[in-house]
């Protein structure tokens, strides 16, 4: 049995974490190749109820191989939710740490690479209340597992991307907290009074 240790119940993380890439992430389009693998429903998502850290990264590396044995066209890319593990920011930088390691050890760095996400991201240097760190908040801790090849593939076409964060960030400070809540209403539960 799961508890609910994050401002959403456990057994919603699967539902609202699909709910916030397709309202967040392509409805905002903060990244370039979502909206495809939206639409072509050749998005996996995972859900690790581990209740300890070493139990969390057994469930990444579960579905790495998952994704390193499924076709592209069928599987594109994973985001794994974790609901018991990595409360907090810093332990879930340690976990991405783990994963990052075990991905590497597998010697799938360079073919796989990983994106993440928090209910408390926040950028070094940057205020905890700085509304930039809102392109990395999901509802639950998230790690992306990426095809390398396929990003690449995309950014080819995509005009400067490397100003894609920027622009992110800007957006954020345009939409505001206001604007992000009305795009995507479950912020409002862990984001309830203005900063």
């Amino acid at each position: 049995m799961t508890t609910d240790k994050f401002s959403f119940p456990a057994a919603q993380a699967e539902q609202l974490t699909q709910q916030w890439v397709e309202a967040i992430v392509v409805g905002l389009n903060l990244c370039p190749f979502a909206a495809p693998e939206v639409r072509n429903q050749s998005i996996r998502y995972a859900v690790s109820h581990a209740r300890v850290m070493t139990d969390a990264a057994q469930d990444f590396l579960a579905e790495l191989a998952k994704i390193q044995d499924s076709p592209e066209e069928e599987l594109s890319t994973t985001l794994v939710a974790f609901t018991e593990t990595a409360v907090d920011f810093e332990s879930f930088l340690d976990l991405l740490d783990l994963c990052q390691t075990m991905l590497e050890r597998a010697g799938l760095a360079g073919v796989f690479q990983l994106a993440s996400f928090h209910p408390d991201y926040c950028f070094s240097g940057v205020e905890a209340d700085d509304i930039t760190n809102w392109t990395n908040r999901a509802p639950f801790p998230t790690i992306h597992i990426i095809r390398e090849g396929q990003m690449s593939r995309v950014l080819v076409h995509y005009k400067n991307p490397d100003e894609i964060p920027e622009r992110n960030m800007a957006l954020m400070e345009t939409m505001g907290r206001t604007g992000l809540i009305e795009r995507f209403p479950p912020l409002a539960q862990y984001w309830p009074t203005e900063s």
